[in-house]
């Protein structure tokens, strides 16, 4: 394993460039975005808003139309797979006099709507479901009022869908979680002239009327070099540099777990783009050991779980991780999809109702991985197959198109 790689950019800063450029006042220039099937189901709501959004490419232009200048769209907002598109366009659309009905695939369809609909129906909006409290859902949007809310746990989702329902609608926002969540909307939103304040665990948005356009340099997604990270720390030998990383430290969480397993990283620094530190990422390989992660980590890891799993049962080392029932609720069940397919190749692991445990015991790892559609387990398990050398084959590896097109190209570049 060996040389030097920039991964696409950030999944949740492409998000909120196309949203937050699509909400300002005069032109954006967005360079660098993820070209991913997530973020074109944002640029195609937005269109279908009346946003003027061009396609994606690396360099894009979005002239923004204000805080209010959506319309109404004449047919239902498709999410595809994307819960970042449905729940801060909820947020967005929330704000604007007029109904949006939100449709999503079959996966996004299952996926929990009531942690957004609580704080924005309190705020004034209303919401229907068709089936239980995923998607189809109708948003109808009105003049919000002003919230203090608790969300009574760690998601940047429902925090960032209440935080643009204030902005496009002027009034302040607090907005209260048990752990700080990633804090890529507060930083944007700040660089582009809003009065935002974090505090601890605590976020509050003044009241605005506009906001400035930006020019953004979208880094390069840190969920998406932590596969490359946990490549080159389990890997026999060589070394690995990663450009460009968004080194935001409410995302470091995979990098300090496998730093307190033993990994060998540096981290250099380098410049700083709409209010995020980016820099490169040197990994060389190194011997682990087991570690818990408790629930207090888990917001600043949470997508990166499953690898993190994959990694422990790679090296032959305990892992046990608590406090992530969130993980139940993503594409897939990830505790049940990760420990069944890690039972499935040879390993270990056993479900917790919160978590899952991965038993020490270097082992022969060999079979078949059903990912279940879901992009960050089929890229895990493809990285546990190329640093072991064993011989794992992933089901429907194209569905890494979520958020990591490139990704088999990039491995087999870099793997020996």
């Amino acid at each position: 394993m060996s040389g030097t790689l920039r991964v696409p950019g950030d999944k949740s800063i492409s998000h909120r460039s196309l949203i937050l450029s699509a909400l300002a006042n005069g032109e954006s220039t967005i360079e660098g975005i993820l070209d991913s099937a997530d973020v074109r189901s944002t640029a195609g709501v937005l269109r279908a808003l009346g946003a003027n959004v061009p396609e994606i490419s690396q360099s894009m232009r979005v002239t923004g139309g204000g805080l209010r200048g959506l319309k109404p769209s004449r047919e239902p907002l498709d999410c595809g797979n994307s819960g970042t598109t449905t729940r801060l366009m909820a947020g967005v659309v929330a704000a604007h006099p007029f109904s949006a009905r939100f449709v999503g695939d079959q996966s996004l369809s299952r996926r929990p709507m009531k942690r957004i609909a609580e704080p924005l129906t309190y705020m004034g909006a209303k919401f229907e479901f068709e089936h239980g409290d995923g998607l189809p859902m109708t948003v109808r949007g009105v003049d919000l009022r002003s919230v203090d809310w608790d969300t009574g746990g760690s998601s940047a989702q429902v925090k960032s869908a209440i935080l643009l329902a204030g902005l496009a609608s002027a009034v302040e926002v607090r907005v209260t979680e048990t752990a700080r969540s990633r804090d890529h909307t507060e930083r944007m939103l700040r660089a582009m002239g809003v009065d935002i304040e974090n505090d601890g665990n605590q976020v509050c948005l003044r009241p605005t009327r506009q906001i400035r356009p930006i020019a953004i340099q979208v880094p390069a997604d840190p969920s998406s070099a932590a596969f490359f990270v946990a490549l080159a720390t389990l890997a026999r030998d060589g070394d690995l540099t990663l450009m460009d990383v968004c080194l935001n430290p409410t995302r470091n969480g995979f990098v300090e777990a496998l730093k307190r397993m033993g990994a060998s990283i540096e981290e250099v620094r380098q410049s700083t783009s709409a209010g995020e530190e980016i820099g490169t990422l040197r990994v060389s390989p190194a011997e682990l050991k087991g570690i818990r992660v408790t629930a207090s980590e888990v917001p600043a890891i949470i997508d990166e779980l499953p690898l993190l799993a994959c990694v422990a049962a790679g090296a032959g080392v305990e892992l046990e991780i608590r406090g992530a029932a969130e993980l139940r609720v993503k594409e897939s069940d990830r505790i049940s999809t990760v420990v069944q397919n890690l039972v499935a190749v040879g390993a270990r692991a056993e479900e917790l109702p919160d978590g899952l445990r991965v038993f020490a015991g270097q082992r022969e790892l060999r079979g078949i991985v059903d990912p279940r559609l879901d992009h960050r387990i089929a890229m895990a398990f493809g990285i546990l197959s190329a640093a072991t050398g064993n011989q794992i084959t992933v089901k429907d590896a194209d569905c890494v198109a979520v958020s990591y097109p490139a990704f088999w190209d990039d491995l087999r570049r870099v793997a020996a």
